[in-house]
């Protein structure tokens, strides 16, 4: 009896290790040529972008733990995230945990008591609204916490943003610990991607890159072969099937399902700075950039939300957010020459990088819409937006239900 995954992104990584450790054999299948999906390391060593997780990512930390990458991620702003207005020129570090707001110098700027109990009201579950009618009578709090939160976590601008769901990653965020802010050392490649395929060999599983799933061979509402267009694969009686592609995917393999229509794109750009230093994680206001991450391999910027940025050249891009960087740099003082030309850069561009998280999501599609097939992708949760921690949970998830349904057929 053998598992196929389809997809290696982090729900299919995901899938393919749960089931492995329960003892299935896992074949997995990635259409590209580098695993990872959204996730993924570029050729030149690079992520093609920036992801960072919280301390409420539990289901994320778990994965890392169990592939052996948990001490790989790092906390590079312990006292609290350094934040530039670039627009009012003002620094200060802002504590990400509600916990630590008692201390005037690290409270968000414009939190009043009417904000703090805008803040509440939003993580009470009701009737939805945008993000930006939520905090309507707070325009500084929106601008300097809730903007930069909603963008960083659904990719939506705030006009548009589900206040519902954001409610649904801050309830996350109040706990001990919950909002400590972690990135990987090294990069996606060496801290994710490559100890999951490693531990996945370790348990057995196979994997195929390079391999796009042209068509799923159906009869009788079960999947029958797997149509790789060069290579069919017969599916015997025992064999089951985790599809964890993009939404597009899904639809055109699978006819009629529900996926999300529309998607927000984001824009990363790379400047290959090498300088010896700790890794840093800068916030920015007021300008293009809005997340800086500095490693001693270099400088990595993300434009959430970026559907008036996506269409810059590289080079225009390069020339736009650099004397950002290079001002927040030197306001915080990180270690090494940040000169006026911009480094030399490569813009990374997903212009499908999540749907749009927008009022009254539609509902999730059927985790098992045959007998013998079950999604996962960060998409197929409707409660949460899609981050690397849905992901993880969708894969988990989709074995679950998977075993479940194996386990079924064996009392049968």
């Amino acid at each position: 009896m053998t598992i196929h995954v389809i997809g290696a992104g982090v729900a299919g990584l995901a899938a393919a290790l749960a089931l492995a450790r329960a003892g299935q054999r896992v074949a997995l299948h990635e259409a590209t040529p580098a695993p990872g999906g959204r996730a993924r390391a570029l050729p030149d060593g690079t992520d093609n972008g920036t992801h960072a997780l919280l301390g409420a990512n539990r289901a994320a930390l778990r994965f890392l733990t169990a592939i052996g990458a948990r001490d790989a991620w790092v906390e590079p702003e312990p006292l609290g995230l350094p934040v530039l207005d670039l627009e009012e020129g003002t620094a200060r570090r802002v504590a990400l945990s509600p916990l630590g707001w008692g201390d005037a110098a690290r409270r968000p700027d414009g939190l009043s008591l009417g904000g703090l109990f805008a803040l509440l009201r939003l993580a009470i579950p009701g009737p939805d609204r945008s993000v930006a009618a939520a905090f309507a009578a707070h325009p500084r709090l929106l601008r300097a916490l809730v903007e930069p939160l909603t963008v960083a976590a659904l990719n939506t601008p705030v006009e548009e943003a589900s206040a519902r769901l954001l409610g649904a990653v801050l309830r996350r965020l109040g706990g001990k610990g919950a909002a400590r802010l972690l990135v990987a050392r090294q990069g996606l490649g060496p801290d994710l991607v490559a100890p999951a395929l490693a531990t996945l060999g370790c348990h057995g599983a196979s994997l195929r890159a390079g391999a796009r799933l042209r068509a799923l061979v159906q009869a009788e509402g079960r999947v029958t072969a797997l149509d790789f267009g060069d290579t069919i694969i017969a599916l015997l009686p025992g064999d089951a099937v985790v599809l964890a592609v993009p939404p597009w995917e899904a639809a055109r393999l699978l006819p009629g399902l529900p996926v999300p229509q529309r998607h927000a794109p984001i824009l990363n750009v790379h400047f290959n700075r090498v300088e010896e230093g700790p890794v840093r994680f800068l916030g920015l206001l007021g300008g293009l950039s809005q997340w800086v991450l500095v490693r001693p391999t270099g400088v990595s910027v993300t434009v959430s939300a970026a559907d008036a940025a996506v269409g810059l050249t590289d080079a225009e891009a390069a020339a736009r957010i650099w004397p950002e960087v290079r001002q927040a740099a030197l306001r915080f003082r990180l270690p090494g020459a940040w000169p006026e030309a911009p480094s030399p850069a490569r813009a990374v561009r997903e212009r499908r990088a999540t749907p749009r998280h927008g009022l009254n999501p539609p509902p999730a599609p059927p985790r098992r819409p045959l007998a013998n097939l079950v999604l996962a992708g960060d998409w197929t949760l409707a409660a949460l937006p899609a981050t690397i921690e849905a992901a993880v949970r969708s894969g988990e998830a989709a074995a679950a239900v998977l075993g479940r349904a194996l386990r079924q057929r064996v009392v049968a």
